[in-house]
Formats: C-alpha cells, sequence, structure tokens
C-alpha cells in the first residue's frame, strides 16, 4: 500500500511539474505564435471586451491555449484592455501582452498623406489611418479662426501637412496631430529657407502654391525648378499664370485630359487665366523636395511651356510666344490624333 501511495504521489507530483511548467510557458514564453511568422498590430478599439481582443488577436495569431489566456487575465485581474495600437510579436507570452494592454502601451503606426489634392481628401486619408473622425480633422481644416494659430486659413491649411512618414500613435488627438503637424511644418521652414523665399518675395504659402501648381504639371522631378522660375518670370511681369492644373481644381474634376475654352469661362479664384498672380492656396499638398526646387528654382527668360507632342511626360520651354506656338499646335495635332477629348 505505501509503494502504491509512494508511486500516486510520485505521478501527482510530475502532473504538478509538468503542469507548472506549461503554464510558467504559456505566462511567458510562447502561447501566442503567428500564423506567418512576422509580427502584426493589434487594434484595440473603444469598448472592446477581452473576447473582442481574443477574437482580433485570432486574426494574425494562433491562441494555443484561450482557457489559460482568460485564466491568466483573471490571475492578473485584467479585463479592460486600453484602447490602442499594440505590436503583437512572432511569439507572445500571454503576461507581456496583458501588460502591454493593461499599461496602454502602445506601437506608433506609420501615417502618410501623398497625393493629396483637396481638404477632404487629406481628412479621409488621415481617418484611415488613426483613430479619428474624418469630421473632427475637416472641421479644422475648414475653420480659419483654427488655422491662424498656424498662420494660416482654409484655403491654405494643407500646407500645414507636408508629405513625409509620421510615427503617430493611433490613439492621438486632433488638436495633438494639428501641432504635431505643425512643429514638422515649422522644421522644415528652417532660417535659411525663410531668408530664400524671402530674397524672392515670396511667403511660405507661396512656396507651397508654386510648388503644387509644378507637380500637377509634370511627374518629371528636373523639370520643377524650371516650372518654378517660368512662373516667378510670369508673376514678376504682372502675367496670369495660365496654369491649367489651377482649372482642374476650379472646377474639381482632376480627369480632365485636354483644357478647352469652355473650362476656361469657370468663376473661381483658381482660374489663373482670369486672375493674376496665384491661388488662394496650394492646389495639392507639395512634397518638401518640391518646396526646394522652387526655393532654388531655375534662372532663365522662360514664359511658356507645352506639354511635349511625344506624349513622354516632359516639356517644351519657350522665351518666345512664336516659339511656344508652334510646340503648341504640335501638341495640339497630336491630341487630334489620339481623340483625345
Amino acid at each position: 500500500m505505501k509503494k502504491f501511495l509512494s508511486v500516486v504521489a510520485v505521478i501527482v507530483l510530475l502532473l504538478l511539474v509538468v503542469s507548472a511548467i506549461d503554464q510558467y510557458y504559456r505566462m511567458f514564453v510562447n502561447n501566442i505564435s503567428s500564423n506567418d511568422g512576422e509580427k502584426h498590430l493589434l487594434y484595440v478599439y473603444p469598448g472592446f471586451s477581452l473576447d473582442s481582443v481574443i477574437n482580433a488577436v485570432a486574426e494574425t495569431h494562433t491562441v494555443a491555449s484561450p482557457w489559460n489566456l482568460r485564466l491568466h487575465c483573471r490571475m492578473m485581474k485584467f479585463s479592460r484592455p486600453k484602447t490602442g495600437c499594440y505590436l503583437l510579436n512572432e511569439k507572445e507570452g500571454d503576461v507581456a501582452l496583458i501588460r502591454r494592454l493593461r499599461g496602454g502601451e502602445q506601437t506608433p503606426v506609420e501615417v502618410t498623406f501623398n497625393r493629396i489634392r483637396t481638404r477632404g481628401q487629406l481628412a479621409k486619408r488621415l481617418s484611415e489611418q488613426l483613430l479619428l473622425d474624418s469630421a473632427e480633422i475637416g472641421s479644422r481644416l475648414e475653420s480659419n479662426e483654427y488655422m491662424s494659430e498656424y498662420g494660416l486659413r482654409k484655403e491654405t491649411a494643407v500646407c500645414l501637412f507636408i508629405p513625409d512618414t509620421y510615427q503617430l500613435y493611433w490613439t492621438i488627438s486632433a488638436d495633438a496631430l494639428f501641432e504635431r503637424m505643425g512643429k514638422e511644418y515649422n522644421r522644415y521652414w528652417t532660417p535659411a529657407r525663410e531668408r530664400k523665399a524671402k530674397q524672392e518675395g515670396l511667403s511660405r504659402v507661396d512656396v507651397a502654391t508654386i510648388a503644387s501648381i509644378a507637380e500637377e504639371e509634370t511627374n518629371k522631378d528636373f523639370e520643377y525648378p524650371i516650372i518654378a522660375g517660368l512662373y516667378l518670370n510670369r508673376l514678376r511681369q504682372g502675367m496670369p499664370l495660365q496654369a491649367c492644373p489651377t482649372i482642374k481644381f476650379a472646377w474639381q474634376d482632376f480627369t480632365l485630359r485636354r483644357i478647352l475654352n469652355r473650362h476656361l469661362e469657370i468663376e473661381s479664384p483658381y482660374n489663373t487665366y482670369k486672375n493674376k498672380g496665384l491661388p488662394p492656396g496650394p492646389i495639392r499638398i507639395p512634397r518638401a523636395s518640391t518646396m526646394d526646387a522652387v526655393l532654388n528654382y531655375t534662372h532663365s527668360t522662360y514664359l511658356f511651356m507645352c506639354a511635349s507632342a511625344d506624349f513622354n511626360g516632359t516639356h517644351h520651354f519657350s522665351s518666345s510666344y512664336s516659339e511656344h506656338a508652334r510646340y503648341a499646335r504640335e501638341y495640339q495635332t497630336e491630341l487630334n490624333k489620339r481623340n483625345i477629348r
């Protein structure tokens, strides 16, 4: 009998040891494994319960023992995860994940906003990447009073947002977002850049506006400083810019492939065929590199530009109207051949 009890005791002890090892392993080493061997982001939305979190984890990871995960949550008295974006490693022990969720130890997300033309597009793009309603962002972009804190107004509000990849917390507030962009905006505008703009009689907004038109004219980076110089020549001679991209913006129709006389009749401050000077603000959010191209524009006598009839994305630049007219006829002929209306 004593021998039997001894055997039973040994078995029970072994089971306890195995159970303890298993618990330790799941708590501190690995109970949650990535399905593809990669790290993933876990988004915990407001009102998420523990079950909601486990379901969200299961979208990218396998929870070997959901029962153990719930047990460890109870042991750590954890039931209310904090809203946020959290990193899920390739392998996770329950304790590390629970601590992050309970402490709100978020991982920043990468936020980008390239190729944006309007305030509405910007608000939408940001809301897709952050836990913000587009209306929260849009209301600030549309408020002259709010944007005046940054020396801007609604027509120039997009100047505050310089395209790049930013590390931001997913739960950032709208005001904190604008504050961060304000810091980045001022960081770009170094004293050296301010001096260059001032020497040319340009404001920060002027530089961004010219850069935005240049980006809409071409995707050839080497042409940006040439186009900037051309438009500065026109401004200094009191000529209208006559920039076709501003007509597209005035119509809010960015699919136009050919600007016709009827398009030029629109009554809009963005119609640079009817109005001299720069439009009220940028017609897209220009890149920092393009603004640098404006500040370091090519000095020339160019006053005219026309897209190449080769349709290779480049332009012919001219100092005389007669030369420009020749290039324009070639281009119009090619448009007709291609049936572009």
